[in-house]
């Protein structure tokens, strides 16, 4: 009887001293949490750059047009200065109803065209003139068109920064027909120093042309192009006619092709 105890008691003591399973419980791990200051963005913003303000159309133009004409030159060699003081006469410094509505900035005619066009009063009324989809296509046209004609065969004999030699020749050609018209284009080119465009110089408009969004602007103009009326001009800039001659102090209503007029009020 004894004996039995005993082996009960072994058997018993036996089980309850049995391996354990160690339970390992892993600690959750922490999450970083970032915690800005009210109306703090986690990203950084992009600073805003302030918009060009300019102290004219035509130093717009030029800011604008310039890189497209001397690429233009580059292939063609026709002076940049040459081109974009053409289509600043030509165009009023991207303002006139071509150039808005048409993106044609030297007033190309439908001849041989094929592509979209529109109608617009010059030496005749309604004549039909081509229509761009972009205004660097005009300028390729521009391009085309003085390359293309041996009557201007004899301007290409000339360095690209003879500006002056361009513009009397241009009109020796035949290009237009105002006595005044190479005075008018080298008016433009040394006014606004486009010749620096032929020769590879940077064109300084961050100093020279471009103001400091803080600065206004005192005087704004706008170039008589053909087709243009007080009337009509008055309405763009959103002038009467009698302020628009008061300003510019007109006798009359007449006014010529090239001819600058300050269109906005001091």
């Amino acid at each position: 009887m004894n004996k039995n105890i005993l082996v009960l008691i072994i058997s018993v003591l036996v089980f309850s001293c049995g391996t354990k399973k160690t339970v390992i419980t892993k600690k959750p791990k922490t999450k970083t949490v970032r915690v800005t200051k009210k109306g703090e963005n986690k990203e950084a913003s992009t600073p805003k750059v302030p918009a060009k303000i300019y102290a004219s159309a035509t130093e717009q133009y030029i800011d604008t047009y310039k890189e497209i004409a001397q690429e233009e030159m580059r292939l063609y060699n026709i002076p940049a200065s040459i081109t974009i003081a053409q289509g600043i006469l030509e165009s009023g410094s991207g303002k006139g109803r071509l150039s808005i509505e048409a993106n044609n900035h030297f007033g190309i005619k439908c001849h041989n065209w094929s592509g979209a066009k529109i109608y617009h009063d010059d030496d005749e009324a309604q004549e039909c003139f081509r229509k761009y989809n972009n205004a660097k296509y005009s300028f390729r046209d521009h391009s085309l068109f003085l390359t293309g004609r041996k009557r201007y065969e004899g301007l290409f004999k000339l360095k690209q920064t003879n500006y002056k030699g361009w513009a009397k020749g241009l009109r020796a050609a035949g290009y237009a027909t105002d006595k005044r018209y190479p005075e008018k284009l080298i008016s433009l080119i040394e006014r606004y120093r486009l010749y620096e465009l032929d020769g590879g110089k940077k064109l300084k408009t961050d100093i020279d042309i471009v103001k400091s969004s803080r600065v206004i602007p005192k005087k704004i103009t706008h170039i008589v192009v053909k087709g243009d009326t007080l009337y009509y001009i008055s309405k763009m800039h959103n002038l009467t006619v009698e302020e628009l001659k008061e300003i510019n102090n007109l006798k009359n209503n007449n006014i010529s092709i090239g001819q600058e007029l300050q269109v906005n009020k001091n």
